[in-house]
C-alpha cells in the first residue's frame, strides 16, 4: 500500500485540553455532522476489499444513493471493475456495468484516497495460519493504512470475521497511532458480513446486519448508516458481541454439519438411508433443523471461524473439545468419500 496524506478533518482540530466537557462537546459536533450526511445521503462510504463480502456491500449503498469509494490492493480488479466486469462468479457483469455507470462508484487501488470517505467499510480475509491460528495480517495492514491518513469524525467499521476483542485490541491500536482517540475523535464499529455467495434468497440487500460500536455513539452512527441500506439492523451492546455473534454462527452450522455426517457413519453401518431419516425427522415443526452429510466443509467461513473461536478460548485458558471434535470429524469426510468412491 502507499503512504498515505493527512487531509484536513471535518471539523478543526482543537489542541488536547483538559476539560472533558469542551471533548465531549467537540465529539458531539462531529457526530452531528457525519449523522446528518448519513440522513442526506452525501456521506462518502468507503469499502475497503472488493470481494464476495464488499462488492455486495459496494452495490448496496450505491443503488441508495451514497457515494461509494471502492479499494482494492488488486489493481487488475479495479481496472475491471472500471470496464463493468465482474470476477466474481454469482455477480453477473451486467451488475458490475449498471454499478459503474450509475454514477455513484468509483474503484481505486490509491490508497492515499482513504480520507475522502466518512465512512470505511473494512471487508479484507481473514485465514487461518499454519497452525490454524488467526492470521490478521490483512485486518493490521488496513488499520494501519487507515491510521496514517484517518481524520475525526470518520467512522471505521470491521466486517471481517474474528474473535471477540479484535476490533478494540487489534485493529484500534492501529488506528489510533496517529494520535485520535476511538470514541473522542473517529467511531469504531463492528458488523459481522453475512455472505451466502450464491443464495438466491439471501444476500446483503435482505439479510438483517448486526452492529455493535466501540462506544455508544459508534454504535448509533454505524446503525444509521446500515438502516440507510438495509431493511432491518439488529443493535448489540459492544463490538465484542458482534463478533461473538458471527462466531456463534458459523461454528452452529460446523458442529451441526459434523453431526449429521457422524450419523451418515453410523446409519450406512446399521443400513439406514440417512437422508430417509433427515427428511422424517424434518416435519417436526419445533425443536428441529435439517443439516446434511457431505464431504467435510465448503465454502469461506464455516472451516475457518470455529477456529478462531477454539485459539481465542485457549487465551482464557479454556479448550473447546466440542468444536475441536466437529473439526476432526469433518476434516475426515473427504477420506471416507474417496474411500467410497474407490470401493464402488
Amino acid at each position: 500500500m502507499s503512504s498515505l496524506i493527512v487531509n484536513q478533518p471535518l471539523l478543526p482540530v482543537s489542541p488536547p485540553v483538559p476539560d472533558g466537557r469542551l471533548c465531549s462537546s467537540r465529539t458531539g459536533a462531529l457526530a452531528a455532522r457525519l449523522r446528518g450526511a448519513i440522513e442526506k445521503r452525501t456521506a462518502r462510504v468507503g469499502v475497503i476489499g472488493l470481494g464476495y463480502v464488499g462488492l455486495p456491500l459496494v452495490e448496496l449503498f450505491a443503488g441508495k444513493g451514497f457515494p461509494v469509494l471502492g479499494f482494492d490492493v488488486d489493481a487488475t480488479k479495479v481496472e475491471r471493475l472500471q470496464a463493468g466486469q465482474s470476477y466474481i462468479g454469482h455477480i453477473a457483469s451486467e451488475r458490475v456495468a449498471a454499478l459503474r455507470d450509475g454514477g455513484h462508484f468509483e474503484a481505486t487501488f490509491d490508497f492515499s484516497r482513504l480520507s475522502e470517505a466518512d465512512a470505511i467499510l473494512i471487508c479484507v480475509p481473514t485465514p487461518l495460519g499454519l497452525h490454524r491460528e488467526p492470521d490478521l495480517s490483512a485486518v493490521i495492514a488496513t488499520g494501519r493504512s487507515i491510521g496514517q491518513s484517518l481524520r475525526p469524525g470518520q467512522l471505521v467499521v470491521l466486517e471481517s470475521t474474528t474473535y471477540p476483542g479484535t476490533t478494540r485490541d487489534v485493529l484500534r491500536p492501529e488506528l489510533e497511532a496517529g494520535g485520535l482517540a476511538a470514541g473522542r475523535d473517529f467511531f469504531l464499529a463492528y458488523s459481522p458480513e453475512r455472505e451466502d455467495p450464491g443464495n438466491p434468497d439471501y444476500s446483503a440487500r435482505n439479510i438483517p446486519k448486526v452492529v455493535g460500536g466501540w462506544d455508544e455513539a459508534s454504535g448509533e452512527l454505524a446503525r444509521l448508516l446500515y438502516e440507510a441500506a438495509v431493511p432491518r439492523v439488529v443493535p448489540v451492546t459492544s463490538c465484542e458481541v458482534a463478533e461473538a455473534c458471527k462466531i456463534l454462527e458459523n461454528t452452529y452450522r460446523a458442529v451441526n454439519i459434523a453431526l449429521v455426517n457422524e450419523l451418515k457413519l453410523v446409519f450406512e453401518r446399521m443400513g439406514i438411508d440417512v437422508w430417509e431419516v433427515i427428511d422424517a425427522a424434518k416435519t417436526k415443526p419445533f425443536g428441529f433443523q435439517a443439516f446434511y452429510p457431505g464431504p467435510g466443509l465448503g465454502g469461506h467461513c464455516i472451516p475457518i471461524d470455529p477456529f478462531y473461536l477454539t485459539w481465542a478460548a485457549r487465551q482464557y485458558g479454556l479448550n473447546t473439545r466440542f468444536i475441536e471434535l466437529a473439526g476432526e470429524i469433518n476434516t475426515a469426510m473427504p477420506h471416507h468419500v474417496v474411500e467410497r468412491v474407490v470401493r464402488h
